[in-house]
């Protein structure tokens, strides 16, 4: 049975690509490590971004299971626009309700869609690999999701919490998403 689980990445110190975790994002990182330790499949591949953050996110886990960690560039963060924007909220919400509203220098919903798009059709024709990590960003995962839930939008990516994991899984002829963290996954795990 191909799963295939996205994750958001861990609290941050910023946005640039090379912003580490947090205190509190490395705590995260070994929660989310026992949680995915706890699933009930094993994990065979993992691929995120090329941003530091996302990397970091998933190298407790990594390590525990000795998996290498594979990166790729249709993984980075979508691109609102090069320049600073002040009301970038409203642009965002803007961009899930039309698809390929841009800004100069930016990345709408629908070319972001495609690049991710593309990879979740390689991991889900990876007949090497039954069980798939992603480890993404916020936007990025929010437009993944629409693949497999169309209803998924700007107000679905306002509840997504740092970490936050969906199993996407095969049942019958077709996929299913599924959120499987809770933001006080802490206490659990505890």
């Amino acid at each position: 049975m191909k799963r295939i689980l996205i994750i958001r990445h861990c609290h941050a110190l910023g946005q640039h690509s090379d912003s580490p975790l947090s205190k509190r994002g490395n705590q995260q990182a070994y929660e989310l490590s026992r949680k995915l330790e706890r699933l009930s499949f094993p994990i065979h591949r993992i691929i995120t971004s090329p941003f530091l953050r996302t990397k970091d996110s998933i190298k407790p886990f990594a390590i525990r299971q000795n998996i290498t960690i594979e990166t790729d560039d249709r993984l980075k963060e979508r691109l609102l626009s090069e320049q600073p924007i002040d009301d970038w909220i409203d642009i965002l919400e803007e961009s899930f309700q039309n698809f390929y509203f841009k800004l100069p220098g930016g990345e709408s919903s629908s070319d972001a869609y495609k690049r991710a798009e593309e990879l979740l059709k390689e991991c889900i024709n990876d007949e090497l690999n039954e069980n798939i990590i992603i480890v993404t960003h916020g936007n990025l995962l929010a437009l993944m999701l629409k693949k497999f839930n169309v209803e998924f939008g700007f107000h679905e990516w306002k509840t997504l919490t740092k970490p936050d994991v969906f199993l996407i899984e095969r049942i019958g002829g077709e996929y299913i998403s599924e959120r499987i963290w809770e933001e006080n996954q802490k206490q659990d795990l505890l």
